[in-house]
């Protein structure tokens, strides 16, 4: 994939020209082959933590690289174009790591985020459950604090489509400490191997088959105190704050896979040959090339526009859902369109636009389907509406 980059600084640009040269030698290589086995990729992202790549947003003085989301957006789009399973595994990675970094003690932030942003450790983000998936204000499972004379937490339940599943070194949980609705939430911290975390079988899955996803389960499992991210009740805002910035990680996602397709196609239609002319040069293919190309520009600045009010500590969480809404819409139609560029080739495993539409549909449901993103903007809108008339 070859981009044109606007980014802030020299070392910017540096960067990505590191994570280029990664995927070309030990991400893009293996793609194919791991997928078509469900061949979970671990040591990548030991050698993406090694190279700085999995700390991107995060503060120097606990390993991260203290990048703009701007830039680290992008990073998340390279990684993305060349293996879905590891641009979307960083991303949730890195919002696995939000609720330490943004929320946690100096003393938590010491112990826990050098291991989680050196490689060390893999994360996994546990809101979902089985019954609570849009509406996670209701999520049903039980950290229970003083059980039993324990100092700390007793928890009891079921968290399901977990990404890392099973395969992760440890769990941000969100968990209700009280009956108080949304403001009985709490996040805590689940190191993997605690006494009573157990995990369902991987889930068979259309697409991202290398990227473990599965339920976990909790079975008395006991948390001390300091296990408490934030303060106890707080825990729907932090899991909403990650959100946020885990929306257009999945929206950088996505223009990443939309980008890989439409060069497969481009590149395809540009030595295909019919009735004497190249493809792309009839208007039926040129057209659909242009279509493509235009949409996924806009995304790819869309995104861009959220990450930079980010970077401003300006409110942006209304464009994230706009730009995870906007991105994975139209990466659902550029990869279908890729595979009609392709013809027959593009239904047959020999070219790589098949798993992209394969792939590209996971990223309309995750972290807010597209539904609960049109009723969030929707919400703002209303509100800005009314406070305007006021």
């Amino acid at each position: 994939m070859t981009v044109e980059r606007v980014l802030p600084t020299g070392d910017a640009h540096d960067l990505l020209d590191l994570v280029r040269d990664l995927i070309a030698k030990e991400v893009a290589p293996r793609a194919a082959a791991d997928e078509a086995t469900g061949t979970f990729p671990r040591e990548v992202f030991g050698t993406l933590g090694r190279a700085g790549l999995l700390g991107l947003p995060y503060p120097e003085e606990h390993g991260g690289a203290a990048q703009p989301y701007e830039v680290y957006l992008q990073v998340i789009e390279e990684l993305a174009a060349g293996w879905l399973a590891v641009g979307l595994g960083v991303s949730v990675h890195t919002l696995s790591c939000f609720p330490v970094a943004a929320y946690g003690t100096d003393e938590q932030r010491a112990a826990l985020l050098p291991d989680m942003l050196g490689g060390e450790w893999l994360g996994a983000y546990c809101l979902s459950e089985p019954q609570s998936g849009s509406d996670a204000a209701a999520l049903t499972t039980r950290a229970v604090p003083g059980a039993d004379g324990h100092d700390g937490y007793t928890v009891d339940g079921v968290k399901a489509w977990i990404t890392h599943g099973g395969a992760a070194d440890f769990y941000t949980l969100m968990a209700r400490t009280s009956a108080d609705g949304a403001r009985g939430i709490s996040c805590l911290h689940v190191p993997a191997g605690t006494e009573g975390l157990s995990f369902g079988a991987p889930e068979r899955k259309m697409g991202m088959r290398s990227s473990p996803t599965a339920q976990v389960r909790f079975d008395g499992v006991r948390l001390p105190a300091e296990a408490l991210l934030g303060a106890e009740g707080e825990g729907f805002r932090i899991a909403m704050a990650a959100l946020d910035g885990g929306r257009l990680g999945i929206a950088a996602c996505a223009v990443g896979v939309a980008q890989a397709a439409y060069d497969v196609a481009a590149a395809y239609a540009a030595e295909r040959r019919q009735f004497g002319s190249r493809i792309i040069d009839f208007q039926g293919v040129g057209f659909m090339l242009a279509d493509m190309a235009t949409q996924i520009a806009a995304a790819r600045a869309l995104y861009l526009d959220a990450a930079r009010l980010r970077d401003a500590g300006r409110p942006y969480g209304t464009r994230a859902a706009m730009a995870k809404l906007f991105a994975t819409d139209m990466c659902m139609k550029v990869t279908t369109d890729a595979v009609q560029v392709l013809g027959g080739y593009g239904y047959v495993e020999d070219f790589p636009a098949e798993r992209h539409m394969r792939e590209a549909k996971v990223l309309q449901i995750v972290e807010g389907t597209n539904q609960v993103q049109r009723l969030v903007i929707g919400r703002a809108l209303a509100r800005q509406v009314t406070d305007a008339g006021r």
